[in-house]
């Protein structure tokens, strides 16, 4: 997956990480590309991972609001798997656009085939590579198909520039791209406000 991101970001932009997890995914973008970057996590042991890494980052609850951002202050805002583990998506879906000139989501997609069989044959709650948590204690919140979340983006005049589709590997597939709800594990999009 950050193969593809990587690719969507200008060198030397001004990024926002929403969710940063441990830095991992920043600290590369700061080598590679020069980034200027700053993550925003709300676990402890997340924030001293990134301090550890030598990145700029500070403990923040998303779902309280980004207030503290200006409009347009960033180049590039990410939140890379962290979309559907907040209270209020269509929220900071608002907001990630208002701070950044683009912003760039990954979602996980909860219609893919594999786990709609395994709803259908097991009568439980999927897990997969994309989705590796129980249903009693994932972090997801709002699980959603590529079509839920294009259409949350249709609703709030939101223009989707790039959509790559992979599987857990990080890989497209012929199936992904022909039936993207069905195959497609995992959704990459650059999305940005519309004039």
């Amino acid at each position: 997956m950050f193969n593809i991101i990587k690719k969507w970001i200008p060198k030397e932009s001004r990024v926002l990480d929403l969710g940063c997890g441990d830095g991992t995914m920043l600290a590369e973008l700061k080598k590679e590309l020069n980034v200027d970057g700053l993550g925003i996590d709300i676990e402890d042991k997340n924030i001293q991972l990134s301090l550890e890494k030598g990145l700029n980052v500070i403990e923040q609850d998303i779902d309280k609001g980004l207030n503290n951002f200006g409009d347009k202050s960033f180049d590039i805002v990410l939140m890379s798997q962290s979309f559907q583990t907040l209270k209020k998506p269509e929220i900071a879906l608002e907001e990630i656009v208002r701070i950044g000139d683009e912003c760039i989501v990954s979602i996980p997609n909860f219609a893919n085939l594999r786990c709609r069989v395994q709803l259908f044959v097991t009568g439980k709650m999927p897990v997969s590579s994309a989705l590796p948590h129980n249903w009693f204690s994932t972090p997801n919140l709002h699980l959603c198909s590529l079509k839920d979340f294009e259409d949350l983006c249709s609703n709030a005049n939101l223009t989707i520039a790039k959509r790559k589709l992979i599987n857990n590997s990080g890989k497209s597939t012929f199936l992904s791209k022909l039936m993207p709800n069905l195959f497609a594990e995992i959704a990459i999009y650059k999305i940005f406000k519309k004039s």
